[in-house]
Parts: C-alpha cells; sequence; structure tokens
C-alpha cells in the first residue's frame, strides 16, 4: 500500500520525503547514542570512575620512540627507524642500487 503512495509522488515530493527519512534517522540515532552515553555514564559512577577515566587511553604515552635505523646519504635529516611505511627517499635510493646496508646508521660502539 504505501509503493502505491510513493509511485503517485512527484520527484520534489520523492526528494521532500528522503531528506525527512534522514533526518529522522539521524535525530533517532542522536537519542539512541544520548541514552546508550548515560547508561554507561551511570554504570561507571556506580563503580567509582568517571566515563572519562574508563575512555581514556595511555597506550601512546606507553609507547617509546624507536631510533632510526637507516640515514638519507645526502641529507642526514631523513631518517627511518625501519618499521612501517619505507620512506620515499628510501624507495629511491633502493632503486638507484644503494642497499639498506649502505643506508644503515653506524652504531656506536658501546
Amino acid at each position: 500500500m504505501f509503493k502505491e503512495n510513493l509511485d503517485s509522488m512527484s520527484v520534489n515530493e520523492l526528494k521532500h520525503l528522503h531528506k525527512d527519512i534522514i533526518k529522522t534517522i539521524s535525530t533517532f540515532e542522536d537519542r539512541q547514542k544520548a541514552e546508550a552515553r548515560a547508561k554507561v555514564e551511570a554504570l561507571a559512577k556506580e563503580l567509582g570512575f568517571s566515563l572519562s577515566e574508563l575512555m581514556s587511553s595511555d597506550k601512546k604515552a606507553s609507547r617509546t620512540a624507536v631510533a632510526p635505523k637507516y640515514q638519507h646519504p645526502e641529507n642526514p635529516t631523513l631518517t627511518w627507524s625501519g618499521r612501517g611505511r619505507k620512506p620515499l627517499w628510501f624507495i629511491e635510493a633502493l632503486a638507484s642500487g644503494k642497499t639498506p646496508k649502505d643506508l644503515a646508521i653506524a652504531q656506536a660502539a658501546n
């Protein structure tokens, strides 16, 4: 039955209906999120915490910087730890015939 009503609507009416539906869905989701947040805050408070205490992440603080392992042959300020994505200068140096050993930073003897 609803399909028949849609078929009789103009393009402008359908666009307006679409806009209203999107808005209704968005406000519904906002209400749901607010309700969920209130429940989580109440539970956190019951357990003696604030929500911000539970949501804070100390993972980044516990990470230690990794010493650089490779250095650009002509610009010593460009370094790479050997972790993650290879920098463009490293890839270009390898393509020009250098080896990773050629780009390695000499380790100081302890």
